[in-house]
């Protein structure tokens, strides 16, 4: 049975932002949720789709993994999809869902200092560069901890109160009839925290945005798709809590001579008609720039394949080499003198089924097929 893509199921694109794709799918849960369609199946199972495709997507993981593999990335001991990560998972979605609702969240505290948010950076190398690996240099634009305030938000000499609306707990809550609805409270929109006099650096967020200048290691053999981790390199954390990653997806360059294959290289090499009559000696220049010599037989045909063994890509983190595929194309005559129009009527006079044993019965035989079929 073919699975729905996961974007598909939570109505979003493959390039949207972790936001995005939050508020997608609390609006979807929102509407199939059990408890809203009672006695309905199919809601009940389009919520377990939901959850599913959820609990894949935010985690950038299993996300990462998803992207390049599929449904394949959670099967035969890939990323698991139940267990205990799963309840969790499920938790902060009811909290997500149903906070404001059903009691509030999980501890009923204040919010206190918080991860920032993980980054993405796409990165393009040439193939030269995935052959040797070296370190890249990248610059981005992140939030970071305010100098000034130390990510405080509140000025030097200055510190936050507790809010009077919630009494330091950022939430409020509200009797109506026989039920309580708990809210972000909107003084302090959840913080706890009411800053006076706030830091003229960072108005009072406690983070500012600077451009990064950042040196990103590339392992030698590496692949369109591969992700690299810089642990503590994301956004800066609200309230001084830890940064987040940030990740790094390689892709690599097409190159003028070389085309990739995993671990192999192919070169496409033109050579003469002469050349591949007679035999020949060409000189090719592999990745590594050392030239390589290619004996070419006599008799060679178009599109024959001599293989350089250990000169196409080295095996990330390992040390294997894959190889370098030379596949020659033969290269009909053009502009012809009169003279080398008459050596080649010459030659073609002389020539005979030996010369061009492929060509030489091939219309007999496509003649004689034909034939045969019309009269049965």
């Amino acid at each position: 049975m073919m699975r729905r893509d996961y974007y598909e199921i939570l109505g979003v694109s493959k390039s949207c932002t972790d936001a995005e794709m939050k508020s997608a799918f609390r609006k979807a849960a929102m509407q199939c949720h059990p408890d809203r369609n009672p006695g309905n199946t199919e809601a009940e199972i389009q919520f377990k789709e939901l959850n599913e495709a959820y609990q894949a997507l935010s985690d950038s993981q299993k996300r990462a993994a998803y992207d390049r593999y599929g449904h394949a990335a959670f099967e035969h001991g890939g990323f698991g999809t139940g267990g205990d990560g799963f309840a969790a998972s499920m938790a902060d979605i009811f909290d997500d869902l149903f906070g404001d609702v059903m009691g509030g969240r999980r501890g009923g505290g204040r919010r206190g200092p918080a991860r920032g948010s993980d980054l993405r950076y796409n990165l393009e190398i040439s193939l030269e560069q995935a052959f040797h690996g070296n370190s890249a240099s990248i610059r981005l634009p992140a939030s970071v901890a305010c100098e000034a305030c130390a990510g405080s938000g509140a000025k030097a000499g200055a510190k936050p109160r507790l809010c009077p609306t919630c009494g330091g707990h950022g939430r409020v809550r509200a009797q109506q009839g026989f039920f309580a609805i708990e809210r972000t409270c909107p003084h302090c929109h959840g913080g706890g925290e009411i800053i006076d006099d706030p830091c003229q650096a960072c108005g009072g967020s406690g983070r500012v945005t600077r451009e990064r200048r950042l040196s990103v290691n590339i392992p030698p053999g590496v692949e369109d798709g591969t992700r690299i981790r810089l642990g503590g390199e994301g956004e800066a954390g609200a309230k001084g809590g830890p940064a987040g990653d940030l990740y790094i997806f390689v892709s690599t360059k097409p190159h003028p001579f070389f085309r990739r294959d995993g671990a192999d290289l192919f070169c496409g090499v033109p050579i003469s008609m002469v050349q591949a009559a007679l035999g020949a000696e060409v000189s090719i220049h592999t990745l590594d720039g050392i030239a390589a010599k290619v004996k070419i037989p006599e008799g060679t045909q178009s599109g024959k394949q001599f293989k350089l063994k250990n000169k196409g890509m080295p095996v990330l983190r390992s040390r294997d080499t894959g190889d370098l595929y030379i596949e020659v194309t033969v290269e009909t005559p053009q502009s012809l003198t009169k003279r080398q129009r008459e050596l080649l009527a010459e030659f073609e006079a002389l020539s005979s089924t030996k010369t061009h044993p492929e060509s030489a019965g091939f219309f007999a035989r496509m003649k004689d097929f034909f034939e045969n079929l019309s009269g049965q």
